[in-house]
């Protein structure tokens, strides 16, 4: 079991995402914006970070830099969950500092995929 934190505005993604991976067995932790997603990463122990990007407030990609600035949360692989899915998109957000990328609406399976790859169990 893995601890993750979802960093998620949406209502209909925080719940399909936390479905998905509580049915897993991961023990999850959940925030609706940035600033209180960062402020629960810096004060507890994380497996993974499953992060939107089109957020109000900070955004995405200046979270990822907030994160990876603080020695607590560098480490922690930081996967962003977005419809932002242009080209160039992609290479933007992992510029940013995320260690992956998954497309919304995105695939159960790939999702599953890469939670596993980055917490050890795949």
């Amino acid at each position: 079991m893995a601890r993750i934190l979802i960093i998620e505005d949406s209502p209909l993604n925080m719940e399909m995402l936390t479905v998905l991976l509580s049915n897993e067995g991961h023990e999850l932790l959940l925030a609706a914006r940035a600033l209180p997603g960062i402020e629960i990463a810096r004060s507890q122990p994380l497996d993974l970070i499953l992060m939107d990007i089109t957020m109000p407030g900070v955004d995405g990609i200046e979270a990822a830099t907030m994160l990876r600035a603080h020695p607590i949360t560098r480490s922690v692989p930081l996967i962003a969950v977005t419809a932002l899915a242009m080209d160039g998109d992609r290479e933007r957000i992992l510029a940013a500092g995320f260690d992956d990328y998954i497309a919304k609406p995105f695939d159960h399976g790939q999702l599953l995929q890469k939670v596993a790859h980055f917490t050890d169990r795949g």
